[in-house]
């Protein structure tokens, strides 16, 4: 059924509120979907209770969509792991990624969703960096080893290849959206994770989470 605000374009509930701490995630109004929406950026995350959307484009970059299938609660998570291979680097690469995965799961845990019911989708990984070493494919081995090390069903996957991708998720279904952006020449998406990946390099990572 199509909702009236996809033809409106204007929202035809309010925008309920998100759980503490994530207060300054961009949210928005789907109107093509007649639904709220939250975009992640690199490096950050998003869970919530309620029936929205969750958005965001990959490169390199790795997106993991997890949720409890009985509850309907769950998040996406944006992130990226140092391309370094040196190995005073290594250490600090897996725990960028155990920080995102981490923050993740534990918040999904922390509003009701049992490990034993988590399920979840993953994508990015591809190769976009082009003048660099293959980053996503360093990412995709990450994420498929961690999360079948903590035991978590993946439904589905897409990742790796040369093209960027846009996800749009719906935890609430856990219904999944991908398109892939066959043009390369989305500078947007090269410089962001160009950057992002010097701050990875450079910032320090501080966590109040225990890692287990």
């Amino acid at each position: 059924m199509t909702n009236l605000a996809a033809n409106t374009g204007k929202p035809t509930y309010p925008m309920a509120k998100p759980i503490k701490g994530f207060e300054k995630i961009n949210r928005y109004w789907d109107k093509t979907r007649g639904i709220w929406g939250a975009k992640i950026l690199p490096g950050e995350f998003y869970v919530t209770l309620h029936d929205e959307a969750i958005s965001t484009v990959l490169g390199s970059c790795i997106s993991a969509c997890i949720r409890d299938k009985k509850l309907g609660v769950g998040g996406m998570n944006h992130f990226m792991l140092p391309s370094t291979g040196e190995a005073d680097q290594i250490g600090s690469a897996n725990r960028y990624g155990n920080y995102a995965m981490e923050n993740l799961i534990n918040e999904i845990l922390k509003n009701g969703g049992r490990r034993d019911n988590l399920e979840a989708k993953i994508f990015g990984g591809g190769k976009i960096l082009t003048n660099m070493t293959d980053v996503g494919n360093k990412n995709i081995n990450f994420v498929r080893e961690y999360v079948t090390t903590e035991g978590i069903h993946v439904v589905s996957e897409d990742v790796g290849d040369v093209y960027p991708r846009k996800i749009i998720y719906f935890p609430a279904t856990g219904k999944a959206m991908m398109k892939r952006l066959k043009s390369l020449h989305n500078e947007t998406v090269v410089s962001r994770e160009r950057n992002y990946q010097k701050d990875l390099e450079k910032t320090p990572v501080q966590s109040d989470i225990e890692l287990f």
